[in-house]
């Protein structure tokens, strides 16, 4: 059979009826059109895909197995290197890792790594009747905060070797940014809380609303008998421009806009932390963020949605699939556009109260691209006398995020850098002895798969001091020099 030079389309949501509502976008490979796609796999002697792996999965093995129709075995081969493997077949950015190491890809399109991994996880999930097991306890304690990818990554890998985790999470749900931040119709929450059971399954504790810093300290973790701490809060403290009218009313960070929509339930029709629904929004950045907070909302009703970006489209940083799946649903890109003030009401007569500062609109200026920057994308420069105001209602700024300084602040001995990155070795430990980081605790704001390779660095460097220390309790082995 002819190889096919194209991956095959994943099945959407037509644009029209996914706009209105939250179900997932993207619908999943059959099981016939998986085995076609992994047909497609040449599986090469040197394996380049495996290297453009943050977590090292045996790719072209699952891909086998997948060609062989034994989608379970494929699932094992995937879950040795990853316990989420649900959540990265749908937002990893595949087409600038493994995908854009594939030697088909040199003369092709390359093999749909991501769509498979969704598939051969989809497949277990609904259709394994065994729960994971527990391995044999070690008498090790290994404390996690944060219930993000970085943390249920480190807890998995740990759990795996018999240590005792227990996950510490600041709210009431577990799976972090995986369930505050990335929309139900990109990544379903009962998905993440699939993935968190079985973690659960293999012995893991998970502790939500404790915060980390306030709650309870690192140094009480260690007082409890946890022998090393892991980090990974990711970076939940907003950033802004700094520019006239950001505390109006109707302005949200891209944080709290999604966190009310995800995790608070504001799209309800009672909803008990409302947000701002229907009328005009631009949304602030180009992102991956960006696109999850203008997709949202217009799902929540708006009936005119911006992405205001001071870049053009060749430099923004979202996935192509998420610009186009945005693009497709009517999402208006106004790019080379940069925000200067945000409008607010100002006439005493005004049917809503002036006191409450609501937004009325957004002024911006246009842009052209000079020369590089640091980062080697051309640099924005303002264009004089191209002001103009856009009509708006909302406005969500999507420029990023920072760690969030309470474990810093609360951790004697803890070393950060300017931009408040916990400063970490190759291994993920810190400055404080038995207080190991990772994910966007450290590099702030960045992909799912990083933190979760960070947490995978971490986990192994835990194992490599514990493994050599006997478990609280259990006397030195005989020889040991202890």
């Amino acid at each position: 059979m002819a190889l096919n030079p194209k991956k095959h389309e994943m099945p959407t949501q037509a644009p029209e009826v996914r706009a209105h509502n939250f179900d997932e976008v993207a619908l999943g490979y059959s099981a016939e059109i998986a085995v076609e796609e992994a047909a497609r796999c040449l599986n090469c002697r040197n394996r380049p895909c495996v290297a453009g792996c943050p977590v090292n999965i045996n790719i072209p093995d699952f891909i086998t197995r997948i060609k062989m129709n034994d989608f379970e075995g494929a699932y094992q081969v995937i879950s040795q290197a990853s316990s989420l493997p649900a959540v990265c077949g749908r937002v990893c950015p595949q087409e600038t890792q493994c995908e854009s190491k594939c030697t088909l890809g040199i003369k092709f399109e390359p093999v749909g790594i991501g769509r498979l991994e969704r598939f051969v996880a989809d497949w277990h999930n609904a259709n394994a009747t065994e729960k994971a097991k527990a391995p044999a306890a070690n008498g090790h304690r290994v404390a996690v905060v944060g219930s993000g990818p970085s943390g249920l990554t480190c807890a998995g890998d740990l759990a795996r070797k018999g240590y005792k985790v227990t996950v510490f999470e600041a709210l009431h749900t577990a799976g972090g940014v995986l369930v505050y931040g990335i929309p139900e119709f990109r990544l379903p929450k009962a998905i993440v809380a699939r993935e968190v059971e079985s973690l659960k399954e293999m012995g893991v504790d998970v502790e939500t609303n404790v915060v980390i810093g306030k709650t309870l300290t690192v140094d009480e973790l260690f007082d409890m008998g946890f022998e090393a701490v892991f980090i990974g809060s990711g970076a939940g403290l907003p950033n802004f421009m700094d520019i006239p009218g950001e505390s109006l009313k109707g302005v949200y960070s891209a944080n709290e806009f999604l966190t009310r929509s995800n995790l608070m339930k504001a799209y309800r029709d009672d909803p008990e932390t409302p947000i701002m629904k229907g009328g005009r929004v631009a949304v602030v950045g180009g992102g991956n963020v960006a696109m999850d907070a203008a997709r949202t909302a217009l799902r929540l009703g708006a009936e005119k949605v911006y992405i205001v970006y001071r870049r053009s489209m060749e430099e923004l940083p979202a996935r192509r699939e998420e610009v186009e799946h945005a693009q497709e649903e009517g999402i208006d890109f106004r790019l080379l556009c940069n925000p200067t003030e945000i409008l607010g009401y100002e006439n005493p007569e005004d049917r809503r109260d002036p006191k409450n500062g609501f937004v009325t609109g957004m002024r911006c200026i246009r842009m052209e691209l000079g020369e590089p920057d640091a980062s080697g994308r051309r640099r924005p420069v303002p264009v004089a006398g191209s002001e103009f105001v856009l009509d708006v209602d909302a406005v969500v700024m999507a420029i990023g995020t920072s760690p969030n300084p309470l474990i810093k602040s609360t951790t004697k001995g803890l070393e950060v850098n300017r931009r408040g990155g916990i400063i970490v070795n190759e291994d993920g430990l810190t400055s404080r002895e038995g207080v190991y980081a990772g994910g966007d605790a450290v590099t702030g704001a960045a992909t799912v798969i990083s933190a979760m390779g960070a947490g995978k660095v971490a986990a192994k460097a835990i194992d490599r001091c514990l493994r050599k220390k006997p478990a609280p309790g259990q006397a030195p082995e005989s020889g040991s020099g202890t």
